[in-house]
């Protein structure tokens, strides 16, 4: 009844109204992703008419097109492919960041390939695809510990401080390129990681073949590897490196799958050990293992149940395979069936484990000790 201010389930406050703006809170959820390509420039979109291999569905889609136009005479709404350069580095077309060297900017090419992706929107990489390693303190490690680099990417109107003013010095003495792009760029290219206005792009790695590597370890005096099963994080794996560099080992070698590879945080974690330590990937590592123990290897894993104590291992003066577990489950069943036998690293407090990367140099150090004794 009008006028009954005292009546039930009154509307004590004004009604929703639409959500603001075209789009609501799609338009929200798109903030800060830049601006989108037009459609002859999307791969994936039938008006495209750039000069990158043209996807097969997009190509399904023009195809139909066609077919549909011919049944109502018109012309079809497609693009043209391969009419519109949609590349990167093809003679600074739109889109394509400048090189930035002693002599200022220029139109050097970037070495980029690929159709360009609208910013803030990160196409899928290759697997044997550059990485991009981003922030001030990161990318300043890695040039210190010669990390290798094809490229260094600044974003336009970067406040320099001291880091960024060594981080452009160390690149120019080192004769990386030095590409500054715009803010929007390094956004897409990083996926909208915190980059900090600058991003350092490292080739992919490449991995020493594992029978090549075994077999140069059988050369030496003293043949030690290190396996990995299944350790996933690249600052474990870079760690292991550092300390396989440092007491001896020739080799370490991890699986391809559900296990960390040589990225650039692995790269900086070993303080630039992964150039001077072989590195190998196999398919199947409890076959890589039998391989090793049919060479002569004898296999240890490292386990905190194990049968032996690391300083009972007798067998640390001969050839020595030391498998190290992942950071949850340790050694996986198979592998550590694989091993002629475990090895426990004894601590004094009530620790349940130490890190695999702690772990491994603690066992390294000890083989390292057990050796210098032999000589």
């Amino acid at each position: 009844m009008a006028g009954n201010s005292q009546r039930r389930g009154r509307r004590l406050s004004p009604k929703a109204g639409a959500p603001k703006g075209t789009g609501g809170k799609n338009k929200d959820s798109l903030a800060g992703r830049g601006k989108t390509l037009p459609a002859d420039e999307r791969p994936w979109h039938k008006a495209y008419s750039g000069t990158e291999k043209l996807p097969q569905r997009t190509a399904w889609k023009q195809d139909k097109e066609r077919r549909a136009a011919a049944e109502e005479g018109r012309a079809p709404k497609i693009g043209q492919p391969g009419s519109k350069d949609t590349t990167w580095g093809k003679g600074g077309g739109r889109g394509v960041p400048a090189a930035r060297g002693a002599g200022g900017r220029g139109g050097k090419p970037t070495g980029r390939s690929g159709p360009r992706v609208a910013p803030g929107r990160k196409s899928n990489p290759a697997k044997d695809s550059p990485e991009l390693l981003v922030g001030r303190n990161p990318v300043l490690e890695a040039l210190r510990a010669q990390v290798p680099a094809t490229a260094l990417y600044t974003a336009q109107g970067i406040d320099m401080d001291d880091r960024i003013n060594e981080i452009v010095r160390t690149a120019a003495d080192r004769g990386i390129a030095i590409l500054e792009i715009s803010r929007a760029e390094l956004d897409r290219m990083t996926g909208g990681v915190l980059h900090q206005g600058v991003g350092l792009q490292v080739p992919p790695f490449a991995y020493e073949p594992f029978e090549d590597m075994m077999a140069a370890a059988l050369e030496q005096p003293a043949p030690l590897l290190v396996a990995l099963d299944g350790v996933t994080d690249p600052r474990n794996l870079g760690a292991v490196i550092r300390s396989a560099a440092a007491f001896g080992a020739q080799g370490v070698f991890v699986p391809e799958r559900r296990a960390a590879g040589i990225t650039a945080t692995a790269w900086r974690t070993s303080a630039g050990a992964a150039a001077r330590v072989p590195v190998g990937q196999v398919t199947n590592l409890t076959r890589a293992l039998k391989a090793c123990k049919d060479a002569g290897f004898m296999v240890v894993g490292l386990d905190a149940d194990g049968d032996t104590d690391l300083y009972d291992l007798e067998a640390a003066v001969g050839p020595l395979v030391v498998v190290v577990g992942s950071e949850g489950r340790g050694l996986s069943r198979l592998v550590g069936e694989t091993c002629d036998l475990t090895v426990s690293i004894p601590m004094i407090s009530e620790v349940e484990s130490l890190n695999a990367s702690v772990a491994a140099a603690v066992t390294l150090a000890e083989v390292a000790r057990r050796r210098a004794q032999e000589l």
